[in-house]
């Protein structure tokens, strides 16, 4: 396949919540459609959408560049005082960062971790100092006019604009440092784009062009413009709201950017190098199981078969009590444990379910309400017996095999429901036991469905209530309809 010319590697996708318009799906087709040999997406502090969109490119053929437009604090990143009204009036300033392999990768989960951890105000921030800790495996671009060197530069502080651009060169060394140069149709931008062709060409800084997607065609500008009002909560006839000045940050093609950067051939075919040194090959089905603490000498095989007869033996106690008659089952129940542990242990999973039965004890010991399990975890007799579930799976002829399949190696998913108010009590219990490193809380989106999202746009769009109201009842409530 012929390669085209240049590579985007400024996109925001739709994980640039509600300012980046373009979908993971959409973007690398579109890529691919223009025969781009590599594609970045560069959301706005965060790599939400890192895993679905490497995992789309790969599928299609494009090479996936991870990157994150990050937000750098004019000081310290822990310093919230709000800047005095003045020439230059902000709290951050933007920053793109191109992962090159697994340090690059490394370096910027950290940067983005402590963004939000120590940095946050307004936005998660880093600076310098950490910049500088975790420059390795990273290309960093100066960004819009939002960059710091283009910020300076645009408020007629030119000296320091340029001590800006050889500090970051310093930083990024081994021409890790680009300036990014963008033609979108913003005056201040042309003037921008010639004071950073003068810094680099005396600091000997290479140039790259890029477009700052926040849509994907032309024509969908009007779109993001809604979404932009949606974000701030105004309507699109606000005056003096934040709106994109020209519909130029679309998803321009080669061509399109070749022309448009006819006078400096090196900022496009620096694109395509930039793609070529970025190569990150990310591990998606390695699992890392934290370490169930065994007693000496004990293997978890041993200690699962353990628990689980016991556990059974226990359950038996209560049918008991209860008047059963459990002697001609009996068989039946051990038959299907021996089964089950013998398909559990094959997969190596009994670290697993022993790290589950322990911290749902744990909660019931000190009374935290506990779910009686849900999902297909219901079916297996192991989770029945350990006190993971208190569904006896026999009793209601549930399947094993659909919760767990030694055909299909994956990971059990055991749904479980803690009482909200004292969920954090067994987190914290966790990561006691299994270290801060090894626990994690996982992002769920809310997507804008079919009839909310006819509201916020008819909102948006200073339509009568009324009328916004019977257009959203139109769509059935009960079907997850998209638009």
């Amino acid at each position: 396949m012929h390669h085209s010319n240049f590579v985007h590697l400024h996109t925001h996708s739709q994980y640039s919540l509600l300012d980046g318009a373009i979908r993971p799906e959409a973007l690398v087709k579109t890529a691919r459609e223009m025969k781009m040999p590599a594609v970045a997406i560069t959301d706005h502090g965060n790599i939400f959408g890192a895993v679905e969109f490497y995992e789309l490119a790969m599928k299609n053929g494009v090479k996936p560049i991870i990157g994150c437009e990050v937000y750098v604090a004019p000081g310290d990143r822990t310093d919230k005082t709000p800047r005095p009204r003045g020439l230059l009036d902000t709290n951050s300033y933007h920053l793109i960062l191109l992962v090159m392999n697994d340090i690059g990768y490394t370096n910027l989960c950290k940067l983005i971790s402590t963004a939000y951890i120590d940095g946050f105000y307004y936005k998660p921030r880093i600076d310098k100092e950490i910049l500088r800790e975790c420059s390795d495996g990273l290309i960093a671009l100066s960004a819009c006019l939002h960059g710091e060197v283009a910020y300076n530069y645009s408020r007629g502080l030119k000296k320091e604009a340029e001590i800006i651009a050889a500090g970051f060169k310093e930083i990024f060394p081994d021409r890790r440092f680009f300036l990014e140069l963008q033609h979108n149709g913003i005056e201040e931008q042309e003037k921008v784009n010639a004071g950073l062709i003068e810094i680099g060409r005396k600091l000997n800084i290479p140039f790259v062009a890029t477009n700052d997607c926040h849509y994907l065609k032309r024509e969908d500008a009007r779109i993001h413009d809604i979404l932009l009002c949606i974000q701030t909560g105004t309507t699109v006839n606000a005056t003096n709201r934040m709106r994109f000045s020209t519909d130029h940050f679309y998803f321009k093609s080669p061509e399109e950017m070749t022309e448009a950067f006819k006078d400096l051939p090196e900022a496009i075919a620096n694109t395509v190098e930039i793609a070529e040194r970025c190569n990150l090959e990310m591990k998606l089905n390695d699992t890392h199981m934290p370490e169930y603490p065994a007693p000496e000498g004990k293997t978890l095989d041993d200690i699962i078969v353990e628990k689980a007869k016991e556990g059974l033996e226990a359950r038996f106690a209560v049918m008991v009590e209860r008047g059963e008659d459990i002697e001609p089952i009996k068989w039946n129940y051990y038959d299907r444990l021996d089964k089950e542990l013998k398909v559990i242990k094959g997969m190596g999973f009994p670290g697993y379910f022993l790290i589950v039965a322990d911290f749902i004890d744990y909660a019931r010991s000190i009374d935290i309400p506990v779910g009686p399990g849900r999902g297909s975890a219901a079916g297996s007799l192991v989770a029945y017996s350990l006190g993971i579930t208190n569904i006896d799976p026999i009793t209601y002829n549930l399947l094993f095999e659909r919760f767990l399949n030694p055909d299909r190696i994956s990971l059990p998913d055991i749904d479980i429901d803690f009482c909200y108010e004292r969920r954090e009590e067994v987190i914290k219990y966790v990561t006691r036991l299994y270290g801060a490193e090894n626990v994690t809380q996982i992002i769920t989106f809310g997507l804008m469905r079919a009839r909310a999202c006819l509201r916020d746009v008819g909102r948006v769009l200073d339509m009568p209530y009324a009328d916004v109201d019977r257009i959203a009842k139109l769509v059935p409530a009960e079907l997850n309809i998209t638009i």
